[in-house]
């Protein structure tokens, strides 16, 4: 339901609806009129929407399922080109000036909205995403859904890729402010935009937000409907988080007796498949929770440093991210109770040496969670381009760190991180002539250093110069770009008619 992707209705259920809206009675005089939207509610603060330049044509109809685009007008374009322009000068001043001008220019937004979460200004970061999702919303074509599921977008084309981020980081917001719920359909929505190619890799984060909101039979339904085509069971989060839907499940007290019992044999079945499928996760995951294990435990070959050391790239960064996000849903003790036991039950097995431990590490599937081969040990070699966005976009610090030198050693900026091979690119930037390179600001040090490959070579005294001059200069920078988000006001054009005019632009 659109209904579920407005954060107030998930709030209300938590708190009522009086605590949510309190007195906000909507004022008559000086009020705005704003299209209505399910993403977002927009604020009275915003500057007056007009259009900047986005369209959403149909492209086809197959098999019911709709493609659609996003289109730059002319116009936009060339806001388009004056910001790369800005991103290439390493100044955040001069976005800051394109969005004065631009109120909604999409990937200046996204942008700006990094730098005031990097500076812990999370409400303005919050508020610039939002403003884009609106300025996305007001264009989408009339059969476009956000539900329904058979509305797909292209990721390989530009135009789109801003939708999905905004998307994606609206969704990180949500679960941060205590919504998952609400995040767990966004998470969904992005998935159904290209559930095939999964560009950022929602299914990475899908089990997460599912734990997070109890939405466990959703969980479990989603693995028996995927795991035929998409093998969802080498993947480490899917593994170890239907395990831990199980147990939950067999926790509830409305649940009777024979079906707890059967929910929890089918637990502690999947946990230990889990555990003797990625053993890398073990240690990673006790070390996060605070918990010393057991002698046996980190002594044997099996969950040791070897397990660790034996493990692909790919498959270590696989295992970081799952740990890293998840490892506060173990830390309860009943859960790490049933953890203990089963391990000790794993160790049992690989001592007994259990024909099934062998199978597991050496299993040959027929089918492939593309573009993955097929045996374990081969599967985990080389990660897609998708994998690496998604780790980039996680900030895991540990799953970051195990990124390959190719990916953290060329620049990736928020608005199009890691942007496909193969894109499929509608108009091209114009070239132009490149001045003489002049000395860096401490602005354009500190944009510098939003990239993975940032280096400085200055003596240390500079450097540390640098780094107190570039906090003041920045603290003023978001200083005046609060005060010109929130009270710029555009001068409106004369009009020839009645006051509805503005209304029926929305028409």
């Amino acid at each position: 339901k659109n209904e579920n992707l407005n954060p107030e209705t998930e709030l209300k259920r938590y708190f009522g609806a009086r605590a949510v809206l309190g007195d906000q009675r909507p004022r008559q005089r000086n009020r705005q009129f704003h299209r209505s939207t399910w993403m977002t509610n927009p604020k009275d603060s915003w500057p007056r929407f007009s259009r900047p330049g986005i369209s959403m044509p149909l492209l086809e109809t197959k098999e019911g399922t709709q493609y659609f685009t996003f289109e730059h007008s002319r116009e936009y374009q060339q806001v388009q080109f004056k910001f790369l322009d800005a991103v290439e000068s390493m100044d955040p001043n001069n976005i800051v000036a394109l969005l004065q001008l631009n109120p909604y220019h999409i990937d200046s937004l996204l942008q700006l909205s990094d730098v005031c979460r990097i500076q812990e200004d999370q409400e303005m970061a919050r508020d610039l995403i939002e403003r884009a999702l609106h300025s996305f919303e007001c264009a989408f074509h009339p059969l476009f859904s956000l539900t329904s599921g058979t509305s797909r977008l292209d990721y390989l084309r530009p135009e789109n890729r801003a939708f999905y981020l905004a998307l994606y980081k609206h969704m990180m917001f949500l679960e941060k402010r205590g919504c998952p719920r609400t995040a767990l359909e966004y998470c969904k929505l992005i998935l159904s935009l290209d559930p095939d190619s999964d560009p950022l890799c929602m299914l990475l984060l899908i089990d997460f937000l599912a734990l997070r909101s109890r939405e466990y039979q959703f969980l479990l339904q989603l693995y028996q409907d995927w795991e035929e085509h998409r093998n969802l069971s080498q993947l480490p989060n899917f593994a170890f988080s239907t395990a831990l839907c199980y147990f939950h499940l067999s926790q509830q007290e409305e649940v009777d007796h024979e079906e707890s019992n059967k929910q929890r044999h089918k637990a502690n079945q999947m946990l230990q498949l889990a555990l003797i499928m990625f053993p890398g996760v073990l240690m990673p995951l006790l070390d996060l929770c605070t918990v010393q294990p057991d002698a046996t435990v980190t002594s044997h070959t099996f969950f040791g440093p070897k397990s660790q050391l034996e493990q692909p790239p790919a498959l270590t960064q696989l295992t970081a991210l799952y740990v890293g996000r998840t490892y506060n849903l173990w830390r309860e003790a009943p859960v790490m109770l049933w953890l203990e036991e089963s391990v000790q039950e794993v160790l049992h097995r690989v001592n007994d040496k259990d024909p099934r431990v062998e199978e597991c590490q050496n299993k040959v599937n027929m089918l492939i969670f593309s573009p993955f081969v097929c045996r374990r040990k081969q599967r985990y070699q080389s990660a897609p381009r998708n994998i690496h966005r998604h780790v980039l976009l996680s900030e895991i610090k540990e799953a970051i760190s195990s990124l390959p030198l190719e990916v953290t050693t060329q620049p990736v900026m928020g608005f199009d991180p890691l942007p496909p091979l193969d894109s499929l690119t509608s108009y091209t930037r114009p070239q132009r002539q490149r001045a003489g390179s002049s000395n860096e600001s401490t602005l354009s040090l500190f944009f510098r250093s939003l990239l993975p490959n940032f280096n400085l070579q200055e003596e240390d005294v500079e450097v540390a110069r640098a780094g107190q001059e570039l906090n003041q200069e920045l603290n003023r920078l978001l200083v005046a770009m609060r005060d010109m988000l929130a009270n710029i006001r555009f001068q409106e054009p004369p009009r020839e008619d009645n006051e509805l005019r503005d209304e029926e632009e929305w028409d």
